[in-house]
């Protein structure tokens, strides 16, 4: 299983801070150094929140790492580059942010999280949290817990350039060969909505992607924004269907029983989305692919 590591927001911020009041840090390395230590406005030291002893945020703070799940292979959300190794998205966004919250020195150790296994993440104890276009349902409540929803997404289709086959709809997948990924509601949703479609399971959907682009499959379904980003990738080889047909809140997955954790996520989306680092963060990200910043969703404290 892929892991890269790389610095919180807060950890980004230190470095300019740094680099531009020419103050060297007394733990060496450079600018980019993920260990550097920031300074609040006047050059006081920032302070570190206090945590509950014990608490999941207690245990990140002093280990000064926060373990995430995410995806490395969705445009928008999580992608992981080739060139660089660094994870960019609104998925590792948000992730960024609960770190910064958690306290200034935490980093953000990210591992890759396809859609069959982030469960068995979580409850394996390899990540603290996940962070990956992951859909609140009542199934997986079961397993995990979910702070949010922090993002709400509706299912669509794309298609090849010039839609050949005149998809306009999920029922109009019934009879073609249509991609998704296994163990995502998208794939329980196509198989419920059109029982005659033939569907091919891949574990990312880039892999269903390639799969268009060569023939094999006739259409692929998902969560629109994701569909957004690989149409993006693919330079005009795909399109959007444009016809959601369902909701797919996204949340952020914690082991089921930390509640503790959970309610400390939820605050800290509420003051996200109150302070305008939420819009900021998705403006720099998803809003590449859309024209206009959505409202962010209500938080359910289930």
């Amino acid at each position: 299983m892929t892991r890269t590591r790389t610095p919180s927001r807060a950890g980004w911020l230190r470095a300019m801070a740094v680099g531009l009041a020419l103050v060297a840090v007394a733990c060496g390395g450079g600018a980019d150094d993920a260990t550097t230590t920031t300074t609040a406005a006047g050059g006081a030291p920032a302070q570190a929140p206090e945590h509950p002893e014990g608490s999941t945020m207690a245990q990140v703070q002093a280990a000064g790492t926060l373990r995430v799940g995410t995806k490395f292979d969705q445009p928008g959300f999580g992608l992981k580059r080739a060139t660089t190794g660094e994870v960019e998205g609104f998925d590792v966004e948000i992730a960024r942010l609960i770190a910064e919250a958690i306290g200034p020195e935490v980093e953000v150790e990210f591992t890759e999280s396809p859609s069959a296994v982030r469960e068995q993440l979580l409850e394996n104890g390899e990540v603290d949290m996940v962070v990956a276009t992951y859909t609140i349902n009542d199934a997986r409540k079961e397993r995990v817990g979910f702070a949010g929803p922090y993002y709400v997404a509706g299912q669509d289709i794309m298609v090849p350039a010039g839609n050949p086959l005149g998809i306009e709809g999920v029922d109009d997948l019934n009879g073609k060969r249509v991609c998704s990924v296994g163990g995502s509601t998208s794939v329980e949703n196509v198989r419920t909505m059109a029982p005659e479609a033939q569907v091919t399971e891949f574990d990312v959907y880039s892999k269903c992607a390639d799969a268009m682009g060569d023939g094999r499959i006739d259409a692929v379904t998902t969560d629109n924004t994701i569909l957004l980003g690989l149409i993006e990738k693919s330079g005009g080889k795909y399109e959007l269907v444009g016809n959601p047909f369902t909701t797919e809140p996204y949340g952020i997955g914690v082991p089921k029983d930390d509640v503790e954790f959970r309610n400390f996520i939820n605050d800290t989306l509420e003051d996200l989305y109150a302070s305008g680092e939420w819009a900021d963060a998705y403006e720099r990200t998803l809003g590449q692919f859309v024209d206009e910043i959505p409202e962010p969703p209500e938080v359910d404290r289930y």
